[in-house]
Parts: structure tokens; sequence; C-alpha cells
């Protein structure tokens, strides 16, 4: 005997009806949940390929309704869920980071896009998680979570599902990214020589001997460039953030420029004037220090495919493999070869702690480090004269003043 020809057991109160669909060929599971304005009954409706399968499938639904879940929601994809976000949820950033935001969000969409909101698990996003991280980097991989989570979040926040499974997920390593590099004391020579003919160049000795950020480089007006006091000075005041401020309290300064910057800046103000002039009334006249022939603010692509076109008169350098970022890298670790203490540095670029300047932009420029050999040889050559010898004690046996050999645990 099936299933369905059997007698059903006693239903259970507040379980509702449960009948067998002949035409769906499924049970069917409903229950009241509540009245409308008219005493009409509010039913939901579960179906399974056995009783119980269809009573557990109500009973999701009626939790839902007395969550809060709004009507349909257990038909919304992960798909709808990331479009909401990138629509609605991103409050007053820039266009740059919506368009880096819904660019790792399409990695979401084309790997669980289809996947229902209410059905969504920790495994589903740690799997999608582990194929993305076989063609990106460690860094992308994480990028595109918390762009994941974010849309979650908000789906959870307007109850479109209960919890955030993404946020339990956890981010494996992806493949090695690109290192950011500097030039070196021969190759920054190099571009400084060679590229003078190239209408970037000035862009390029101020980027890499003032050591200003790309998006503070393209914020700069004439207004906050004074070549006539005494040392000349940029005011990095602003950037091409959405707010116009500075990445950082400590980013917003006033350095001295270099005489060659400051020539370089002088060329530049006669270049823009004689685009002025070509212009003529098709001139924008925005106040920007870099700009296009007709006054416009120049955007990240226009610097970069201006910088390489530059590079490519410097047969020291692989044009290609090189980024206008670097040249602030640059900046950091020729000062470092020249000598600066990491302090100096951090207060110069802007940083808010010596950290980041260490780490991430400050390359050993030297092929061979020679500070440790240094000092060992001078040490080694000392000689003992006398037990009252100050040195520390670690290395002196006691009442003979001897330096105490290693033994043999090191």
């Amino acid at each position: 005997m099936t299933e369905q020809s059997k007698k059903p057991p006693r239903r259970s109160r507040g379980e509702g009806g449960v009948y067998w669909n002949e035409k769906r060929q499924r049970w069917v599971a409903t229950r009241v949940v509540a009245y409308d304005d008219r005493g009409k009954e509010v039913r939901k409706t579960g179906y399974g390929k056995s009783r119980s399968a269809a009573i557990d499938a109500v009973r999701r639904l009626v939790r839902a309704y007395e969550n809060g879940v709004p009507p349909g929601a257990e038909k919304l994809t992960v798909r709808d869920a990331v479009d909401d976000w990138l629509r609605y949820g991103q409050g007053q950033v820039d266009e740059s980071t919506v368009k880096t935001r819904a660019y790792l969000s399409a990695h979401v969409v084309d790997g669980l896009g289809d996947v229902l909101l209410r059905k969504l698990t920790t495994k589903h996003v740690e799997a999608f998680l582990a194929e993305l991280a076989k063609t990106r980097s460690t860094r992308t991989v994480a990028d595109v979570k918390a762009q994941f989570n974010s849309a979650i979040k908000r789906a959870v926040a307007r109850d479109l599902i209960e919890r955030n499974v993404v946020e339990f997920a956890v981010t494996p390593r992806g493949r090695a990214g690109r290192k950011s590099k500097s030039l070196t004391e021969r190759q920054a020579l190099d571009v400084l020589e060679l590229t003078k003919g190239h209408w970037m160049y000035p862009y390029i000795v101020v980027s890499m001997l003032v050591g200003i950020r790309t998006e503070e480089m393209r914020a700069l007006t004439w207004n906050h460039v004074d070549l006539d006091s005494n040392p000349p000075a940029i005011e990095v005041w602003r950037s091409v953030r959405t707010s116009g401020d500075t990445k950082t309290k400590k980013s917003r300064r006033t350095l001295a420029i270099p005489d060659v910057a400051v020539q370089a800046l002088r060329r530049r103000r006669r270049e823009q004037e004689a685009d002025r002039a070509r212009a003529g009334s098709d001139w924008a006249g925005t106040g920007h220090v870099f700009t296009a022939s007709v006054g416009t603010p120049l955007d990240a692509a226009n610097v970069r495919r201006a910088f390489r076109s530059a590079l490519k008169l410097v047969p020291s350098v692989d044009a290609k493999e090189w980024t206008p970022p670097e040249l602030r890298h640059s900046f950091v670790s020729l000062m470092s070869a020249g000598g600066a203490a990491v302090e100096q540095i951090a207060h110069v670029v802007g940083h808010s702690d010596t950290s980041t300047t260490e780490r991430i932009y400050r390359h050993e420029l030297r092929p061979v480090i020679h500070t440790g050999a240094t000092f060992m040889n001078e040490f080694a050559g000392m000689e003992v004269v006398n037990p009252e010898w100050h040195m520390d004690p670690l290395f002196k046996m006691p009442g003979n003043g001897q330096v105490r050999q290693a033994d043999d645990g090191g």
C-alpha cells in the first residue's frame, strides 16, 4: 500500500491540513497564519514528496512569516541579493569604487547567482571561494568575499534570510599576487633623464621626487602649488576621492619640493598655457596641474597609459611591468637608500605609522646588506684589555674579562 493510500494519522494541534495532490504528485501541507482586514484566512502552503517533507516545508514558511520575511522571498536568488546591494546598499562612494565592487560582485553572480538565498550554505560559499582561489590572488579572493558578505548582510537586515552564512566561511589562500617594486637608483636616474621629451615628464618628476600618491597628484591644483616661496612647496590637501579629502588625516601635509621638481612644474605651467591657447573656448579651466589637452583632469587610465608610454623611452626598464604608484615606492626606497630614518619617510609620505612604510613601500636597493657584517668585523677585531671591559655581561666570563665562546647548544 502506497503512502498516499494510507489513512493519515490524526493531525497534531497547530499542524494544519495535510493531503495528497494527485495532479502534482506531491503531499500538500497548509496552515492558517493570520486573517486579513476582511477576515479572510492567510494561508501558507508547503509541498513535499513525503508527508513529513510537506509539513517541514510549511513550517519553514510559517517561521519565515512570523519573522517578518516578505512574501516571495523564498524565490530570491544570490543574484537578486547582489544586485539589490549594488543598486541601493553602497552609500556615497567614488565612481571607481562602484566599478570595482561591480567587478568583484560579478564573480559571485557567475559562481552562485542562481542559488536560492534560503538554500545558500557555508559549504556553497567555501566551495565557490576555493574554486576562485585557483586563478585569483589572495587579495582578490578576500575582496570578493567581502562584497559577497555585504550583500548577504543586507539581505539579513531586510529579513529576506535568517542568517549570514558568508560570514562563517573560511577564506582560502589564492595565487601569489604581483608585488609592488621600486626603481633602482640607476633606473630612477635613467627615467628622469630619458623621459624629458615626453609630456608626462613633470608628473613623473613630482611623483618620484616628492612622493605624492597618484590620487593626490590627479587632484593637485595650482592654488596649492607655490613655486616662489622659500622653500617652494606643495600643499597636499586634496585627493580624487568623492569627499575630496586625503586618505588619512596625516596625509594632509605641506611638502617642500626639490629644485628639479620646481623646474618641471614651471615647464608644466608653460605647456598648459600653450594648451589653453590652442583649445580656446573649449578649455575646461578646472585649475588642475595635470590635465588633458583641453584642461580636463586626468583619470587613472589616462595616467597609466601616459606613464607606460613615457617609460618606453627608457631601455633599462620594461614599460609593461610598471605602474604609476610605483613611483611613490621608488621615492620611499630612494630616501631609505640615502640614509633617511623610516620615521622621517613615513611623515613625508603621509603614513599614519611606520609599519606601512616598512612592510609595503620600502624596498632594499642595495644588492648586499653590509650592516651586520661590518658591525661584527669591528666587534671581532676588538682586543680585550681588562676585566672591566664594558661589554654586555652575556658575552663575558665571570672574573676574567674574556669573551665567552658559544656552547654546542648555540
